[in-house]
Order: C-alpha cells, then sequence, then structure tokens
C-alpha cells in the first residue's frame, strides 16, 4: 500500500528541487510517460514534467512549495493542499495555494490532476 503522505512529501520536493536533483526526483517519483495537467499547463513524460517545474522554479523564484494538512488517499489516488510561499512563512499568507490530485501505480504517479485555489492578482 502507497503511503500518500510520503508520496505528496517527495512529489513537494521535487518542486523544490533544482537541476540534476529534480531530474532524479522526477524519475524516481513519475513513470516516464506520467501525464501533468493544471490550469497553466498540461505537459507528458519526463522532460516536460522538468521543464515545467523548472519554468515555475524560475518563476517564483525564491519560494517554496510546502504540504497544508492531511493528504487523504485510497485505492489508487491521493489529494492534497500545498501552499506556496517564502520559506520563513511564520504567519504570513502563502503567495499560491493549490490543491493536486496524484493517481499511482505500483508506488509511482502517473497522472497529476492540479487546481489552483489562490494565485496572485
Amino acid at each position: 500500500m502507497t503511503d500518500f503522505t510520503a508520496l505528496a512529501e517527495r512529489y513537494l520536493a521535487a518542486w523544490n528541487a533544482t537541476g540534476a536533483e529534480r531530474r532524479a526526483l522526477i524519475e524516481e517519483l513519475f513513470t516516464e510517460t506520467a501525464g501533468y495537467t493544471d490550469p497553466l499547463g498540461a505537459v507528458t513524460g519526463w522532460d516536460d514534467i522538468e521543464k515545467f517545474f523548472a519554468t515555475a522554479a524560475e518563476q517564483f523564484a525564491g519560494l517554496r512549495f510546502s504540504l497544508h494538512g492531511p493528504v487523504d488517499g485510497h485505492h489508487d489516488i491521493a489529494r492534497f493542499t500545498w501552499y506556496l510561499g517564502a520559506e520563513d512563512t511564520t504567519g504570513a499568507e502563502p503567495l499560491v495555494i493549490g490543491f493536486d490530485v496524484l493517481v499511482v501505480e505500483n508506488d509511482r504517479i502517473t497522472q497529476v490532476h492540479g487546481f489552483l485555489d489562490k494565485v496572485p492578482g
């Protein structure tokens, strides 16, 4: 049985990683033909997922993704809320709040469905 909390934490670590570390995490977490879809784009495969993550990292330089609240999962799906904000967010409102649904097969992500609940105006 998949530990969905650990998977969500590693998934967000991939968003926060850079360079070779990001690529290694993507290859470890995602199947080779995995898909990622959110309101800003839809990509498939390790190369395009890596480019998508890198573009977000450039756009939000200095900010980090963090898990907010519990991860809920059953069968082969998990859902959770994440925050994107400054690393020291003591009492600060995150810049972006999102909600992701992961589809999993053999403890690896086959699909991500992302939603943005709060974005900068």
